[in-house]
C-alpha cells in the first residue's frame, strides 16, 4: 500500500501551489510537473502509485493559474494574428509571466518541501518547465526526464490543423460543454483508438471540473510558452542525465520536437513509444513507467 498525503497548499516564489505526495518521506524525490492548462491530476493517481512503488516519493501539483494554485490576473486570450505574427516575422507574444517563473514556482515548492535536488519528469509544457529548472537551477536536478516536450526551436513542424484549433478554440461556457469538449480534446490527442480510456473521460472530466476551471491562466500559460523562445542553444550545456519520451503520432508537439530535445542535450537518451499521441495511455505505463524508473534510479546510483 502507497503512502499517500492528501492535496495541501504551501506558499512559494509568492503564490499559493497546491500539490500531493505518493511514497515514503526517505524516497527518492520525483517532481511530476504536468501541461498547459492540465491540472495535476492528469498525472493519473495510479501512475504515481506506481513510480512510488518503484521507490520514488512522488510529487505532483498544480502549475500557477490551474487547478488549486494561485490563479494571476491579467493579458487577454492568444489571437490567430499574434501568433502569425510571431512565426513570420518573429515578433514575440506579450506575456504576464514566462516559463522561468514556472521554473521559479517549482524549485519554490521544493524549497517549501526542503527538498535540495529532485528528480524532474515533465510532460508537455511540464517538460519545457522541467527544462528551465535544468538550465537555470542545475544544482536542484537529480535527473531529467522530458516528456512530449520540445526546445522552442520554431524550425519544429507545428501542431496538426487539428490538434491547433482545438488548443485556439474558445472556453466552453458551461459544465455540458466542458464535459464534451474534454472527450472531443482527448480523444484528438490520443490520436488513435483507445476506448480503455474513454471509458474514464467523464469521470476524469467531472474531477477536473469540481476543482475549477481558470480558461484566463490557461491563456496565460500559452503566452509563456510563446513567450519564452527557444532554449534550443541554451540546452546543449546541459550535463544532468536526460530521458526524453515522446510519441510517434503526437499531433500537438510533434514527434520533431523530443527528437530535437535529445539531439540538443549531451548524451540524451531518447524513447519513443510507438502509437503514442500527446497523452500517457495506461496501455502505454509499463514502458514510461520503467524506463522514468530506470534513468532516475541510474541517475542516483550514479552520483552515490
Amino acid at each position: 500500500m502507497t503512502v499517500h498525503q492528501p492535496p495541501q497548499t504551501v506558499r512559494a516564489n509568492g503564490i499559493d501551489i497546491c500539490y500531493e505526495i505518493f511514497g515514503n518521506d526517505n524516497a527518492e524525490p520525483l517532481l511530476l510537473i504536468m501541461g498547459l492548462g492540465a491540472q495535476m491530476i492528469h498525472w493519473d493517481d495510479a501512475f504515481c502509485e506506481q513510480l512510488a512503488a518503484r521507490g520514488f516519493r512522488v510529487i505532483r501539483f498544480d502549475n500557477r493559474d490551474i487547478g488549486k494554485s494561485s490563479h494571476l490576473t491579467g493579458g487577454k486570450r492568444l489571437t490567430p494574428f499574434e501568433l502569425l505574427k510571431l512565426r513570420l516575422f518573429r515578433i514575440p507574444v506579450a506575456a504576464t509571466y514566462k516559463l522561468i517563473d514556472m521554473a521559479k514556482d517549482t524549485v519554490g515548492l521544493m524549497d517549501a518541501l526542503g527538498i535540495n535536488s529532485a528528480h524532474l519528469v515533465g510532460a508537455s509544457m511540464g517538460g519545457m518547465i522541467a527544462q528551465e529548472v535544468a538550465l537555470s537551477f542545475p544544482h536542484r536536478v537529480r535527473s531529467l526526464t522530458s516528456i512530449m516536450s520540445t526546445t522552442g526551436n520554431p524550425r519544429v513542424p507545428p501542431p496538426t490543423r487539428e490538434a491547433a484549433a482545438m488548443l485556439m478554440a474558445p472556453p466552453p461556457r458551461s459544465k455540458e460543454e466542458f464535459m464534451v469538449r474534454f472527450g472531443q480534446t482527448w480523444k484528438v490527442l490520443r490520436a488513435g483508438h483507445f476506448p480503455e480510456e474513454e471509458a474514464l473521460d467523464v469521470g476524469r472530466a467531472e474531477r477536473v471540473f469540481a476543482r475549477g476551471l481558470n480558461p484566463a491562466g490557461v491563456g496565460r500559460q500559452l503566452r509563456a510558452v510563446l513567450a519564452s523562445g527557444s532554449r534550443k542553444e541554451r540546452l546543449r550545456g546541459v550535463k544532468i542525465p536526460t530521458l526524453v519520451i515522446h510519441g510517434t503520432v503526437d499531433p500537438l508537439v510533434r514527434p520533431e520536437g523530443g527528437k530535437d530535445t535529445a539531439e540538443s542535450i549531451p548524451g540524451a537518451k531518447l524513447l519513443m513509444i510507438e502509437g503514442m499521441g500527446h497523452a500517457l495511455p495506461m496501455r502505454f505505463w509499463p514502458e514510461i513507467i520503467g524506463a522514468i524508473d530506470k534513468h532516475a534510479h541510474g541517475a542516483a546510483a550514479q552520483a552515490a
